[in-house]
C-alpha cells in the first residue's frame, strides 16, 4: 500500500481505497481494487502515470461495460475518467469528446445538432474511451467509421495523438499503444432531416425487444465468429437458460450472460467455459471472448 500511496501523492482527484468493483461494472460483479481514482484533469492523470510507473504500481482504466472483474479484485490503481466529460463542436461536423463522455450522451449531443454518423451507437453503453478500445459497434456501423484521431496519455506521462490508421481498428479490437485514451476527434456529417432520429429510435426499440436489459450483464460475451452469429450457435447448442449459480445464459439472447442477483465472477467464468466447450463439441466452432476479464481469482 505504501507504493500505491506514493503513486497517488499530489494527484488531484477523488480517491477511494479497497473499493468494490461491483459498484462500477454493468455486471454488478467484482472484488475490490486496492485504490480507485477519478483524476481531476489530464495533468493529474499524467502525474499519476509517471508516479505509478516509478513506484511499479499497475494502472487499469475502467469504463464498466464489456468487463468481468474477478472476485479477488484488482491489484494496483483503477482509473475512472468520470471528470473527462467535455464535448466540443468544430466546423464541418467534427466533434472532440473527452474519454469519459458516455456514449448515450454523445449520441444525444450529435442528434440535437443534426449531426449524423453515430446512429450505430444507439444502445451502446459505457464511455467513449471504452468504445474506441473495443471498436464497439452494431449492425449499423462501428467506431472506426467515425474516429479520426485519438489523444492518449502513455505510461511515461507523454501526451500522444494518433490517426485512425495508427489506432489499427479491427473487429471488436484495436492495436493502440499502452496508455489511457483521454479524448478523440469524431467526423460526423450535417443532416437536417429526421432520418437519424428515426434510425436511433428503431434501433433502441429493437434492442429493448431482443436483449436482457432488465438484468445486470456485460453485453455480448462472445465475438461473432463469421457465418452464424455467436448467439445463434449458443442457442442451437441448447444452452439458452443454462445456469451456474446466479449466472445465466439469457433466455432472451443467448450471447448474453446475466446476473440474476448474487452471481460471482467464478459463476460467470464457469458458465463461459461450459458454453465454449459445448458449442465447440456440437458445432466445431471455437468462440472467442468479446468481454474482457481482469483481476485476481
Amino acid at each position: 500500500m505504501r507504493e500505491i500511496r506514493s503513486a497517488l501523492s499530489g494527484v488531484q482527484g477523488t480517491v477511494r481505497f479497497h473499493e468494490p468493483m461491483s459498484q462500477y461494472t454493468s455486471f454488478r460483479i467484482g472484488g475490490p481494487a486496492d485504490a480507485l481514482i477519478e483524476p481531476e484533469d489530464e495533468e493529474a492523470l499524467r502525474l499519476l502515470m509517471v508516479q505509478a510507473r516509478k513506484a511499479k504500481v499497475p494502472v487499469f482504466v475502467i469504463g464498466g461495460t464489456n468487463l468481468l472483474v474477478r472476485d479477488g479484485g484488482i491489484r494496483g490503481i483503477v482509473v475512472r475518467l468520470t471528470k473527462f466529460d467535455r464535448i466540443e463542436e468544430h466546423e464541418g461536423g467534427l466533434l472532440y469528446a473527452q474519454g469519459g463522455v458516455g456514449m448515450p450522451r454523445l449520441l444525444k449531443y450529435a442528434l440535437q445538432r443534426k449531426l449524423a454518423g453515430l446512429e450505430f451507437a444507439a444502445g451502446i453503453p459505457g464511455t467513449l474511451a471504452g468504445a474506441i478500445v473495443m471498436n464497439a459497434g452494431t449492425r449499423l456501423g462501428e467506431m472506426k467509421d467515425v474516429v479520426r484521431r485519438v489523444r492518449l496519455v502513455t505510461p511515461s506521462g507523454e501526451r500522444r495523438e494518433l490517426s485512425a490508421d495508427e489506432v489499427g481498428f479491427e473487429y471488436r479490437r484495436t492495436f493502440l499503444p499502452d496508455g489511457i485514451i483521454v479524448g478523440a476527434w469524431l467526423q460526423l456529417r450535417w443532416d437536417p432531416t429526421a432520418r437519424s432520429e428515426a434510425t436511433v429510435k428503431e434501433a433502441l426499440h429493437r434492442r429493448k425487444a431482443t436483449q436482457p436489459l432488465a438484468l445486470p450483464n456485460a453485453g455480448c460475451v462472445f465475438k461473432n465468429p463469421g457465418g452464424e452469429p455467436a448467439g445463434w450457435l449458443i442457442e442451437a447448442a441448447g444452452l439458452k437458460g443454462a445456469q451456474v449459480g446466479d449466472a445465466q445464459v439469457s433466455p432472451l439472447h443467448a450471447n448474453f450472460i446475466v446476473n440474476r442477483g448474487r452471481a460471482t465472477a467464478r459463476d460467470v467464468l464457469a458458465l463461459i467455459r461450459k458454453v465454449g466447450q459445448t458449442v465447440e463439441e456440437k458445432t466445431g466452432v471455437t468462440l472467442q471472448l468479446e468481454v474482457k476479464i481482469v483481476g485476481r481469482a
